[in-house]
């Protein structure tokens, strides 16, 4: 099994911005299918934002203009900017993907245990 592991989290003020990297937990062949969700307490998981299935992006209404999803293909690692952060932006981000390991094993819809992000002043 290959996890995913969130970075990046952690206290900010409103107006703030922060950068979540999203990495596997050894050394994969590729990952896909990745998208960022939250969750608040109290509330449902919802997805933040995501490649499509031909290479472009979507993004939660909430977030757009203010996050960017991109990737580093060479590391496999999915990374998560954003800007002018508010307090209803705080939860814990995770991410989801398809894992394929150097066996051409592929771990559909695996997650990592998420990172906490907390807009406050």
């Amino acid at each position: 099994q290959v996890q995913l592991v969130e970075s990046g989290g952690g206290l900010v003020q409103p107006g703030g911005s922060l950068r979540l990297s999203c990495a596997p937990s050894r050394s994969i062949f590729s990952i896909n299918n990745v998208g960022w969700y939250r969750q608040a307490p109290g509330k449902q998981r919802e997805l933040v934002a995501a490649f499509t299935s031909g290479g472009s992006t979507n993004y939660a209404d909430s977030v757009k203009g203010r996050f960017t999803i991109s990737r580093d293909n060479d590391k496999n690692t999915v990374y998560l900017q954003m800007n002018n952060l508010k307090p209803e932006d705080t939860a814990v981000y995770l991410c989801k993907a398809d894992v394929t390991t150097w066996a051409a094993r592929t771990y559909f819809n695996s997650w990592g245990q998420g990172t906490q992000v907390t807009v406050s002043s």
